[in-house]
Formats: structure tokens, C-alpha cells, sequence
């Protein structure tokens, strides 16, 4: 009995002291952090909590029963504190509670034999049920981690299937976007939410050319395919061309191109123009005519693919054999860096596809980012899409953005430029734009007028003529890289009267969404002018306001409070709090200066270049946004004297330190918004799915997107179906059979979501991630629907791959 009793001592003073040390480290790290965030004007939570839990783990050291009564007392402030921060909020109670109820747990399970050791009466069984109710908390909890937990939960009635009117009926998916105006809606409803679950792969096709450059960096897969009768079109991240048969996937020829650049590489898509159909002319007065297409005798590129390419060029294949279309330009290629001046790689390149309207094809450039003031201007040009010549340039530096180049002069430069896809309006012959700022980005001291009048605007282009028809500003005098990064959407806008108005609907990087009149270019919904804080950068232009659309949802884009920061832990979660109260933050417009400032969502959300899906039946839009807040600081220094710096790439957002901006008189640092675990510092989710109902103007239902399944803390794959919500590049697609389908996320799943209610009714493990658009067709050989991804690898996965792949109901 001594014996058992003498074991009995020393495994209670070992897990005693197992316990207090590690409520020890607690409690330091708490009562240092939490003294440094109190410092900052933060919670005075950690550093009391830390106080308590220290002198717990010294009483654990004693062996004394009070050891646990002071950790209840920790544990219950714990729980008041968390619900008054953050509500019955699920990913924010996790991170606050988990790890005290884990030590509350083990506490109360040592808590009767310390008691017995005093001589007092054990209360094994309020310390075992304790327990029990800590443990079954905490198991639920867990099973909770891997439900969806809605932003804006579902609570209306189901819409109701409705059949495709056969007169509209899609046919081709032979733009971009599906539609001229970008709709990335599918009139077919062969494969419908209650049919879904059946869907398996038809066939994989693989391009062979695997998103990988020499630098690594920004080699990525992000097209989105075209189809055309029995055929489909692709293009790869080093702008070869495929033809491939819709209903098995099987070659039909192959155009290398294999395009170099140093960062970037990359091929959204192509444009298709067939000059054997009817011309479309506009039918609203006043509008230009489109010329017609003037072939010449021995032309054999009836029908043609045009394709950007990463090294600037404009490229017309014949899309029967795919040969070049030698009457196009020189032997079937355009030079786009002519009357550019210095423009070599990586300065400027094109990554999104070209767009064709009515007969002139219509391109822009990117400009890199944050490399220096001079650099290649963003004129806007339109060709002939038969023979190539300039129809027309918009040089958004010129006071005559129409002015012919003379001979020996270049564009002007450092312009305004637009690098993501755009849209055209068949029935006004208008090109509808989304532009970029003026370099660099984040400093605007050397900006003219012309910079501030078309930066981070819509601009609408007459398509023969070139000539500018209205432009409307969504950011003034852009310092925080939100250019417009998406094709703009041209719907028909449910007005309150009961009307519908023809409109452009786009959003943004601010996580605001504008809805403008097509013809005008005036909002259709409320916008207004907010007072903006300024700053203390020399000759900086600020502006005093900022224009906000707030009749329309914002997405992802709340002023961030202390308590919104997050981790896995309540100590990652304190290193985010201390890292968000040491910097200066204003809310979304947070102008950069030479202090460290935080912005949110960043240059990299909330929503990007993959672009709306309008499902004109129930007037529904559908968008994804991730949240990946950065932060800024400029350098003062003699930046002409550094030879080191950014190549436009990515890598400049990730923590490259110090990249000087040439020219001006700052070098900037920049980094994601992270704990020291690799994770966004904000509260969950970092990327949604949301539908808006474009009657009501409002969110119907926002789900998170994304599982932490091939991702993870340092990089590391979690491989648990955890949907936490996570960035996602690439759009949504939204169909007649009440389906929103999207890829685009850190998992390599392709999804289809109920377009009413948000829930997800089928998904599909794909080998590698995807950034691609989502399409779909009908083979006209077979009869079968099928939905089409392309799989590359996600953006911050080094898995890699060459997919293509089919899905069809059996």
C-alpha cells in the first residue's frame, strides 16, 4: 500500500510539473507579449491572463489544489473576454479557446488528487465531469472545424429550375468570357443541381507544357478555353495553341510558339473571329459601322484564333490546321512594342486575351509594377483583324489620345495601362476597358492630369475609331496598387422601377462593385465621395476623398479592429495583434509612407482577374474574393544609385525587403499580412464565394471557398478537408440548370455550388490546383454537355501539371 501510495506521489509531482512548466511558457509568453500589445495601446487581456497563468504554473510547482482554481479563474475570463470580442463567432472562438481548454482539461483531471494530497475532499466527480463536458466541447468542436460556415447564411426560398429557352440557347463558348460582355453564363441545362453528383471524367487531355520558368516566377496556367462546334481552342502558358476534339479530347494540331519571358508567363485566353458569318452592325444610333472583313483572294484563314503573347506579340492562326495566317501582319504576327520606346522584358507583356470587336481587334499591355517611373506606356491599340494593321492607339498620355505617331516618336510613357481582359458591346460597337495606374504604383507625385483622369478607370472605347466615348474613375489617384483587375461585365441591370437598363458591372481590388450606365458611363447605384485620411510623403498628389459604392455589397473589405486578428493559436494570434497595433492603418484607404501601414484587402484581393458570372434568369451575380492583406513601407533613398530591383514580378509582395522604385526618391518594402505560421493574420475567411442578388441589391448568400487540404502553416500540406475559406485565382461560372461552378482555390478541387442557396453539391479532386476559368459546351457530335477545367497548379503550390480535363454525366 506504501508503495502504491509512494507511485501515486511522484506521478502526481511529475504531471504537476509537466503541467506547470508548460503553463509556465504560457504564461510568459503571455505576460511579454501582452505587456508589449498594452504597450501599443492593445488588450490588457494576455498580459493579465499571462500574470494568472504564471502564478498557476507556480502553484503546479507546489503541488497546491489553488494551482487549478487560478486557471478556472483564467479560464472563465478567457470565455468572457472571447465572447465579448467576437461573439458566438466559430473560427474566432476556436482560436481564443482551444488551447486554455485543452490545459483546462488536463487541469481538472489532476485537480482531485492535489485536493486529496491537502487533505480536502477530492470532487472527483465535479473535476471528471468538468471534464467529460471540456472533452465532448472540444471533440464537437473539431467535428465543427470541417463544416462550411457561412458569411451570410442562406434563409430565403430555393428558385426554382427553369428550362433554356432553345432561341437562346448557347451554341459556341467562342469568347473569352462565353458572351462579347463577358457573362460566363452557360444557357444549357442538360447537367442541373439535382443531376450534378453524377458527374465523372469524360477524358484528360494533356498540353505538355508545364507552368515552370527558369526564375519560378509567375509561370502559371490560368486560360480559359474556347469552343467552337466539335472543336476546342486552348492556349498555354508559353502561348502554344490547341486544337482538340470537345467530345474526346483527341489533338487535332498543335501550334508551338513557346514564348519567353522572365516572369509572368501565362495565357488566359484567346479571341476567334470567323469571316464566312454574317456581320454584326450596332443597332443603337449614332453608333460607328463595323468595317467589313476584306480577305484576300488566296487568304485561306476564314476562321482564325488571335492570341497576346507573354513576349508581346499579336499572333492570327488559322483555326482549321493551325498555321499562321500570313496575310496578318508580318507572315501572320503583329509587333506590339512598336512605338513603345525601351520596352523590354520584363517591362511589358500581355497575359490576358485579346478581344474582338466586331473587326478590329482591340489590345492593351501590362505594364510591371513598382520597377521605376520610366517605363512603357499602357496605349490602348485596335488592329485589323484580316490584316493586321493599326486601325487606331489610345494614348491616355497624349491630350490627343488619337494623335498618329510620327515618325521617330513613341507612345507616351508610363501611362495608364490596362492588362486585364476586356469587353464589347456588339449593338453600341464600344470596347469597355479596365485600366491600371501610372508608374510605379505606389508613388503618384510625378502623376499629370492625364494619369489621374484615366487611372483605375473604366474607359469606353468606340471599336473603329478608337475614339473615347466617357471614362469613370473607381479609385483617385491610386496608391495602393487597385487597378481594375477583372473583365468588366455588361448586363442588363434590374432598375427599382422594374425596368432593366443596359449596364457595366465590375469589381475591384477594394472589394467595392460599380455598377455604371452603358451608354454614359454614370452610376446606376448610389456612390459617394468619403473624406480619405492623408499622408506625409513630399509633392504625394493625395486626394480628399475617395469614391465608395455603397448601394452595392462590399465584399472582404471591413475596417479591421484588434480583435479581428486570428491564428491556429492564441499565440499567433497575439504576435498578429502586436504586429497590427505597431502599424499606422486608416481602414481600405490607407495611404503608404515611411512608417510601416497595412492594407487590407491588398493589391492581391479582394476580387481579381477572374471575373463575375451573371445568371440573367433570376438576375444573380456570382464573384469570388480572397483577403490577403499586405503591408507598406517606403525607404527613403538614392534609388538611381541601386542597380538591384523588382523585375515586376510577384516575389516584390513577399517579403523581397527593400526594392528600390527608380526615378523617384523611395525604395519600397513590402510583405504579406502574416503570422509567424504562414497564415493570414485577419479572422477567417480568406476568400468567399458570394451571390448578390442584383434586384435587392444584396448578398444572398457568401460561403467560404477552399479547404487547407494542399496547403498549410510553413507550407506544409494539411490534408484535412478543413473549409476555413482560402484566396482563390480564376473565376465562376454560373449555368441554366442552377449551378456555380469554380476552381481557382489552394485545393486542387473543381466545385459546383447550388446558384440559389450556396450549398456545394459536388466536387471533383483534380491532380494538381487550377487557376482556369470553368466552361462549358454541348458537342454537337454527341449531344453531351460537358464542363471543362484546365489544371496547371495553384498559386502557392509547387505542384505543377499540363491538365485538361472533361466532365460529363454518364
Amino acid at each position: 500500500m506504501a508503495e502504491t501510495k509512494a507511485r501515486a506521489s511522484k506521478g502526481l509531482g511529475i504531471g504537476s510539473v509537466l503541467l506547470g512548466l508548460v503553463l509556465l511558457a504560457i504564461g510568459l509568453f503571455f505576460v511579454i507579449g501582452g505587456g508589449k500589445l498594452a504597450s501599443l495601446g492593445g488588450s490588457w487581456y494576455f498580459l493579465i491572463a499571462g500574470i494568472v497563468t504564471v502564478l498557476s504554473a507556480i502553484q503546479f510547482f507546489r503541488r497546491k489544489s489553488s494551482a487549478v482554481v487560478l486557471f478556472i479563474l483564467m479560464f472563465v475570463g478567457t470565455l468572457i473576454w472571447a465572447l465579448a470580442e467576437t461573439g458566438l463567432d466559430f473560427w474566432g472562438l476556436v482560436s481564443r479557446l482551444m488551447v486554455p481548454a485543452g490545459m483546462m482539461l488536463l487541469a481538472f483531471i489532476i485537480w482531485p488528487a492535489l485536493r486529496k494530497r491537502e487533505g480536502k475532499a477530492p470532487l472527483a466527480k465535479i473535476s471528471y465531469v468538468l471534464s467529460a463536458v471540456i472533452a465532448v466541447g472540444m471533440l464537437a468542436t473539431i467535428v465543427q472545424m470541417f463544416q462550411p460556415h457561412p458569411v451570410v447564411a442562406f434563409d430565403g426560398k430555393e428558385l426554382p429550375l427553369v428550362p433554356v429557352d432553345k432561341a437562346k440557347e448557347q451554341k459556341n463558348w467562342d469568347n473569352y468570357g462565353n458572351t462579347p460582355g463577358g457573362s460566363r453564363f452557360v444557357a444549357l441545362d442538360q447537367i442541373t443541381r439535382d443531376n450534378v453528383r453524377d458527374l465523372k471524367v469524360a477524358w484528360t487531355f494533356h498540353t505538355g507544357d508545364t507552368p515552370e520558368s527558369p526564375t519560378g516566377n509567375g509561370a502559371e496556367d490560368q486560360q480559359t478555353p474556347l469552343q467552337v462546334g466539335n472543336t476546342l481552342y486552348l492556349c498555354t502558358p508559353h502561348n502554344n495553341v490547341i486544337a482538340v476534339e470537345a467530345d474526346t479530347g483527341k489533338q487535332l494540331w498543335k501550334h508551338e510558339v513557346n514564348a519567353q519571358a522572365e516572369v509572368w508567363n501565362r495565357c488566359r485566353g484567346l479571341a476567334y473571329f470567323d469571316a464566312t458569318k454574317p456581320l454584326t452592325q450596332p443597332t443603337q444610333p449614332g453608333s460607328t459601322p463595323v468595317p467589313a472583313p476584306a480577305l484576300a483572294a488566296n487568304d485561306a484563314c476564314q476562321r482564325r484564333l488571335l492570341m497576346n503573347t507573354i513576349d508581346a506579340r499579336l499572333i492570327a492562326i488559322n483555326a482549321d490546321n493551325g498555321e499562321l495566317c500570313q496575310n496578318f501582319g508580318d507572315n501572320g504576327v503583329v509587333n506590339l512594342k512598336a512605338g513603345l520606346g525601351d520596352a523590354q522584358d520584363p517591362k511589358y507583356q500581355l497575359t490576358s486575351a485579346p478581344t474582338l470587336a466586331g473587326t478590329t481587334v482591340v489590345v492593351g499591355g501590362r505594364v510591371a509594377d513598382n520597377v521605376q517611373t520610366d517605363m512603357p506606356g499602357g496605349v490602348l491599340r485596335g488592329f485589323d483583324v484580316i490584316t493586321g494593321a493599326m486601325r487606331w492607339a489610345f494614348d491616355p498620355g497624349n491630350p490627343d489620345p488619337n494623335a498618329k505617331l510620327q515618325p521617330g516618336q513613341s507612345f507616351a510613357r508610363s501611362t495608364p495601362n490596362s492588362w486585364a481582359p476586356m469587353s464589347y458591346d456588339p449593338a453600341m460597337n464600344t470596347v469597355f476597358l479596365p485600366m491600371g495606374s501610372s508608374s510605379v504604383d505606389l508613388w503618384g507625385a510625378n502623376r499629370t492630369p492625364l494619369d489621374h483622369k484615366y487611372g483605375a478607370s473604366i474607359l469606353a472605347l468606340d471599336a473603329t475609331t478608337g475614339k473615347e466615348k466617357w471614362v469613370y474613375q473607381t479609385v483617385h489617384n491610386d496608391l495602393w496598387d487597385f487597378d481594375l483587375p477583372m473583365q468588366p461585365s455588361l448586363v442588363d441591370f434590374p432598375m427599382k422601377d422594374g425596368t432593366t437598363k443596359p449596364a457595366v458591372v465590375i469589381g475591384g481590388k477594394t472589394g467595392m462593385i460599380f455598377v455604371l450606365d452603358r451608354a454614359t458611363g454614370k452610376p446606376l447605384t448610389k456612390v459617394e465621395e468619403l473624406p480619405m485620411p492623408q499622408g506625409q510623403i513630399p509633392n504625394e498628389q493625395y486626394t480628399k476623398t475617395q469614391p465608395h459604392s455603397t448601394e452595392m455589397p462590399q465584399i472582404g473589405n471591413q475596417t479591421l479592429k484588434e480583435s479581428d486578428m486570428w491564428g491556429a493559436t492564441p499565440f499567433d494570434q497575439l504576435v498578429c495583434r502586436i504586429a497590427f497595433k505597431s502599424m499606422r492603418y486608416d481602414g481600405l484607404f490607407t495611404v503608404p509612407g515611411t512608417d510601416k501601414s497595412l492594407s487590407f484587402p491588398g493589391s492581391l484581393g479582394g476580387m481579381n482577374w477572374g471575373g463575375i458570372s451573371f445568371d440573367p434568369t433570376h438576375q444573380y451575380m456570382f464573384v469570388n474574393d480572397m483577403r490577403l492583406g499586405l503591408w507598406v513601407q517606403m525607404i527613403p533613398a538614392n534609388t538611381d544609385a541601386i542597380s538591384r530591383g523588382s523585375n515586376g514580378g510577384e516575389a516584390i509582395n513577399t517579403g523581397m525587403g527593400a526594392v528600390p522604385l527608380k526615378g523617384t526618391p523611395y525604395a519600397v518594402n513590402k510583405n504579406r499580412f502574416m503570422s509567424p505560421l504562414g497564415i493570414p493574420c485577419q479572422e477567417p475567411p480568406f476568400g468567399t464565394l458570394s451571390a448578390i442578388d442584383m434586384k435587392a441589391r444584396k448578398i444572398v448568400w457568401q460561403v467560404p471557398l477552399g479547404t487547407v487540404q494542399d496547403t498549410g502553416p510553413f507550407g506544409i500540406k494539411m490534408h484535412v478537408q478543413m473549409p476555413i475559406g482560402m484566396p482563390s485565382l480564376g473565376g465562376t461560372m454560373a449555368t441554366q440548370g442552377g449551378l456555380v461552378f469554380i476552381a481557382g482555390t489552394q485545393d486542387y478541387y473543381l466545385r459546383a455550388f447550388d446558384s440559389s442557396t450556396g450549398k456545394e453539391v459536388w466536387k471533383a479532386r483534380l491532380p494538381v490546383g487550377s487557376q482556369g476559368g470553368p466552361m462549358s459546351y454541348v458537342s454537337p457530335k454527341n449531344g453531351k454537355q460537358y464542363i471543362l477545367i484546365s489544371a496547371g497548379g495553384a498559386r502557392q503550390s509547387p505542384d505543377r501539371g499540363d491538365y485538361v480535363i472533361a466532365y460529363a454525366l454518364p
